[in-house]
């Protein structure tokens, strides 16, 4: 059974899961204590009250600071085990995308074995239980639109402001993908790789 801290950032309310191995989960900021918990899916995951162990305590002192500005990188151990082999292939890859970088699906695709593997780089960044640890928010669309985010457009956009990346894309394009984000349903998948548009040397 994983163990999870509940917290407020200023950014709203998150919560970080752990095993014996490491930070396994994120829930990204949510309006209320309430939504983390529904995210968290309570009945597996034990939350300790006022007894969070001192990993998870220090995957709140980092993410709080990260989103106050003050951090860049994290230095947590990390347990993909949750993924398929080539999932956690994807996650590691992200991993090595430094906070004021940005990457495109393709450039994901061609270290995981090959353009070919397009959609199936799209699903594995869709289904990556730690954004922001693992950061799938740095991948963006060949064509330097936002692509897509499993935590919300809106959110997508704000971590990129904050990393000071967003203007880097096309301001046509981010508006026309919150636009169209509004007007329906978040996926589950961060989106694929578009094969057509130009290419900027960022994303390489």
């Amino acid at each position: 059974m994983s163990r999870a801290i509940i917290f407020k950032s200023r950014w709203g309310w998150m919560a970080v899961s752990e095993t014996a191995k490491g930070v396994d989960a994120l829930v990204l900021p949510k309006a209320s204590r309430r939504a983390v918990l529904s995210e968290l899916q309570s009945g597996s995951i034990e939350l300790p009250e006022g007894q969070a162990s001192p990993r998870l305590r220090e995957a709140r002192t980092q993410l709080i600071d990260y989103l106050a500005g003050t951090r860049t990188s994290f230095d947590l151990p990390l347990d993909l085990s949750r993924g398929t082999s080539f999932q956690r292939k994807v996650w590691r890859t992200l991993r090595g995308i430094s906070y004021g970088k940005l990457r495109s699906y393709q450039w994901v695709a061609l270290r995981v074995g090959g353009r070919q593997y397009a959609r199936a780089v799209g699903n594995a960044v869709g289904a990556n239980p730690m954004p922001i640890l693992v950061p799938c928010h740095r991948i963006v669309a060949q064509d330097l639109s936002l692509g897509g985010f499993s935590g919300g457009l809106p959110t997508k956009r704000k971590l990129l402001t904050l990393e000071g990346t967003l203007a880097q894309l096309r301001p046509g394009k981010i508006r026309s993908a919150l636009k169209s984000a509004s007007r329906r349903p978040i996926q589950g998948s961060e989106g694929q790789i578009s094969s057509r548009g130009p290419t900027s040397a960022i994303l390489r």
